[in-house]
């Protein structure tokens, strides 16, 4: 996938839980996590915002876009 979460980057900056996290925004466990782990397929804008609030930053120090590196190989 070449949107890259760096969810666990910012709750270690701020010093914050999953848990803590999780029960200030409003998102169950389990959907954080797989936010969390680069597992979700979607994001709601209103979803975003409360973890920006909550973490004091930009949606840019959450998500961040990488080019998907092409395999060895591939259509050489």
């Amino acid at each position: 996938m070449a949107i890259i979460v760096n969810l666990d980057v910012m709750l270690a900056k701020r010093k914050m839980s999953v848990t803590e996290l999780s029960e200030k925004v409003g998102i169950t466990m389990a959907n954080l996590s797989i936010l969390k782990n680069g597992k979700a397929k979607a994001i709601r804008f209103s979803t975003l915002d409360a973890i920006c609030k909550t973490l004091n930053c930009q949606p840019g120090d959450i998500l961040e876009y990488r080019e998907d590196e092409k395999l060895i190989g591939e259509g050489d």
